[in-house]
């Protein structure tokens, strides 16, 4: 039986509801980035976080959502830790339940955002590491590096 779905319908719809690090940084230094929200425990916010990101662990989302988000269309980013964990997937099929429209889920979460170098902060300041070569190449692409 063929699938109900073309490959190009699947791949299109995969990219209209993911974004990865790249492209969420140059979305955010220009201007027109999406509110971001990190779904991770206390202490994983603790140890570091996207700048700007709102903290609303996934038991406290349906709650506080209306807090960041007042508007069903609001752009969304919703990310975990990386690859491993399904938490901004739980967030994002959350917020689509309560009626969120326009919610993407950041592919490789925090983990990748990281590794490509991109600015983080945690409650001992602002860090940037190197971009991991087999992430990002070794310079940067974007002048978003210094403004994410």
């Amino acid at each position: 039986m063929p699938p109900s779905l073309s490959a190009a319908d699947f791949f299109a719809a995969k990219l209209a509801y993911e974004t990865d690090p790249a492209d969420l940084a140059a979305e955010r230094a220009s201007g027109l980035g999406p509110i971001v929200i990190d779904t991770r425990s206390a202490a994983s916010w603790r140890q570091g976080r996207i700048p700007g990101a709102a903290h609303i662990p996934n038991a406290e989302l349906e709650a506080r959502i209306t807090d960041v988000a007042p508007a069903l269309d609001a752009a969304i980013v919703v990310y975990c830790w990386g690859p491993g964990c399904n938490g901004s997937t739980r967030g994002a099929l959350n917020l689509a339940s309560l009626g969120y429209t326009n919610v993407r889920e950041l592919i490789g979460g925090f983990e990748y955002w990281s590794r490509e170098g991109f600015a983080t902060v945690s409650d001992e300041g602002r860090a940037r590491r190197s971009p991991d070569p087999l992430t990002a190449p070794s310079t940067p692409r974007h002048d978003e590096r210094d403004t994410a």
